[in-house]
């Protein structure tokens, strides 16, 4: 069985900048994944400084209004990998889920260390390179012209473990 992870969509991410590519492409996965009827799990991540835009129970933490309703569970964490003392694995586990496609925010982090726990976990994995997000840009890393997402999922692919699509691909190999 497939499962669609759907990492850190939440307002303090999401109103940082223009995201709505990344978003129409989100909501589109989902809506595949739900026609199918497979699970859609959401993850939320969770700050403990007050400052931060995704401190627990702030209004950033919030999962964002165009994916709010459309999870099927909800797994919170507290480091970029959604696997790390969380019940995603039991949770996983227990849905008997063999593949997990990766979406969301931050690509660098959280979609990336995910992706990587998935893999040690046995899991297949298809990283979808352009329905994820990041806040960073290639200034952030002293980097001008560092193509986050674009880096991210070359670095993924050439491990030649990680499967990674853009989005048109990911409709012709599994909108069937």
């Amino acid at each position: 069985m497939q499962a669609l992870l759907v990492i850190d969509v939440q307002n303090g991410i999401v109103n940082f900048k223009d995201f709505n590519e990344e978003l129409t492409k989100i909501q589109q996965i989902i809506q595949d994944f739900k026609a199918k009827k497979l699970p859609v799990v959401m993850v939320r991540h969770f700050d403990e400084v007050e400052e931060s835009p995704l401190y627990r129970g702030s209004e950033g933490s919030e999962l964002h209004e165009s994916v709010r309703e459309l999870a099927d569970h909800v797994v919170e964490k507290t480091t970029p990998s959604s696997f790390f003392k969380t019940n995603l694995a039991s949770l996983l586990e227990g849905l008997g889920v063999k593949q997990v496609f990766i979406t969301g925010f931050n690509t660098e982090f959280c979609c990336m260390f995910t992706a990587i726990s998935a893999f040690d976990r046995g899991y297949d994995v298809t990283f979808i390179e352009d329905a994820t997000g990041t806040t960073n840009d290639g200034e952030t890393y002293e980097m001008n012209d560092l193509d986050i997402r674009d880096f991210v999922g070359t670095a993924l692919h050439w491990s030649d473990v990680i499967e990674v699509l853009d989005f048109e691909e990911y409709q012709e190999m599994y909108q069937k």
